[in-house]
């Protein structure tokens, strides 16, 4: 038991099924490097407020490099019997150094070292995940760049409502990735604030010197109350919620690819790296990635849920159920960090179908809403104008064509105000064209908009 840091308090050794159950080193090693790095600037302030001796800080600062070695070759050994990341490395660090690396623990604890550690862990990969973000947001308006003009249905209740530029719809995702954008670095404000130097629960009795801790790790603020600081896992579940967030906006995305790639749409087509096949038929070409992303965005919601019942019922200040805070923020992290690394690439390998999209404009009547529009311009109340309209839509629909498609003179049996100059705004490109305002879907809007987002992320 000589192994074991609290080992003098017991009189039997922990049971090798406790070890499995309670131990975290199988996935908390991840947190390594961060673990090193608090280590070394909670060092570094205890040597300089006279606590740790400066031959011991030079011993620490040559262990910790050397474990850093260790962990890079791979020849350092991850103990069970030590339970957690954390005792894995002081226990190298006391066997490489000596005494050194016992006294390295003094004026903390596993609670404020372990929350320091995954703050600073999360705090690197929200800086990741901003960046691959950013990278998906060029690869939608890229494309919306260069499909500014395509016309294809907007839909509402999955009908088809007003013709829309493809490029208009992709940068209805470049808006929603920006605000993922903005709350992962609203979240990161919260995340980083140093827990370090609250110990146990109640704080140190040595005369630590926080601000010189949360300096030296980059930390904006430090975390004021020392119950709060270790119990506190509200950063992880605002991660995690803004994460569900990003990964529901992706699935949208999926759903919509998944669709527009099916037979009976053909707006689409993915490149094959991003597809399977089937194992019976042979003509079969599946969209297994965005299929995958939409059932991926349930098991961040999961992870989200598990995070907010972990925390309801625990009363101050730190409980053994935190270690259940990791694998799901762990899991989280992964998941949308790899569907974000592969949704970009997979929206630069996609084929367009512009005259699929533009026939299927066509067969909703999605002109309609620019006839009532021309109507109330001559001077036709709008809910006169929509009446007239809608008589109009039902004859085409009797007679299995569009709008566009009728006589003027037919056109003229619903309204006398009807001209021959009806026909430039029953086009689906009429009707882009006529929205060119502010957030309007005309080519001319799209790519101004498409140019903005573009310079903003260069």
């Amino acid at each position: 038991m000589s192994n074991k840091t609290w080992s003098g308090r017991f009189d039997e050794p922990v049971s090798e099924l406790v070890k499995q159950y309670t131990g975290s080193i199988d996935f908390d090693k991840r947190l390594a490097q961060a673990d090193i790095q608090g280590s070394l600037a909670h060092a570094q302030m205890l040597h300089e407020a006279g606590i740790l001796s400066a031959q011991d800080w030079a011993d620490i600062r040559r262990g910790m490099a050397e474990i850093q070695d260790d962990i890079a070759s791979g020849s350092l050994q991850w103990s069970l019997d030590l339970e957690d990341v954390h005792m894995n490395i002081e226990r190298r660090l006391t066997d490489k150094i000596g005494d050194a690396g016992k006294r390295l623990h003094t004026g903390r604890s596993r609670n404020d070292q372990v929350a320091t550690d995954i703050r600073l862990w999360l705090r690197g990969e929200i800086d990741l995940i901003r960046n691959l973000i950013r990278d998906l947001q060029t690869a939608l308006a890229e494309l919306a760049a260069q499909h500014a003009d395509a016309v294809m249905p907007g839909f509402t209740h999955l009908q088809v409502a007003q013709p829309v530029s493809f490029g208009h719809h992709l940068l209805a995702y470049v808006e929603m990735l920006g605000r993922d954008d903005e709350r992962m670095a609203d979240c990161r404000k919260r995340v980083n604030r140093m827990p370090l130097g609250a110990a146990a629960l109640a704080g140190t009795t040595f005369p630590i010197q926080r601000e010189t801790t949360a300096k030296l790790l980059d930390f904006e603020q430090i975390c004021q109350n020392s119950l709060d600081a270790v119990s506190d896992r509200d950063f992880a579940i605002e991660f995690t919620a803004a994460a569900s967030l990003l990964m529901i906006h992706l699935s949208r995305l999926s759903e919509e690819l998944i669709v527009w790639m099916s037979p009976r749409f053909g707006f689409i087509d993915l490149a094959d790296r991003f597809c399977t096949g089937s194992s019976i038929m042979p003509q079969k070409k599946n969209p297994d990635v965005p299929e995958l992303v939409r059932g991926k965005s349930g098991r961040v919601i999961g992870h989200l849920t598990g995070l907010l019942v972990l925390m309801k019922s625990q009363p101050l200040a730190y409980n053994k159920d935190n270690q259940e805070d990791k694998e799901p923020l762990f899991d989280t992290v992964d998941t949308v960090r790899d569907t974000l690394r592969i949704y970009a690439d997979m929206m630069r390998g996609v084929t367009v179908k512009r005259e699929n999209m533009r026939a299927a404009v066509l067969q909703g009547f999605a002109t309609a809403t620019d006839l009532a529009d021309y109507l109330v311009k001559k001077g036709l109340p709008f809910r006169d104008s929509h009446e007239v309209v809608a008589r109009a839509v039902r004859h085409a629909e009797q007679q299995g064509c569009d709008l566009a498609d009728l006589a003027l003179e037919t056109l003229q049996s619903f309204s006398d105000l009807i001209a021959e100059d009806v026909f430039a705004v029953l086009t689906p490109e009429g009707s882009l064209n006529a929205r060119n305002h502010l957030g309007g879907t005309a080519p001319e809007q799209v790519r101004a908009q498409a140019a903005r987002w573009l310079a903003q992320l260069a």
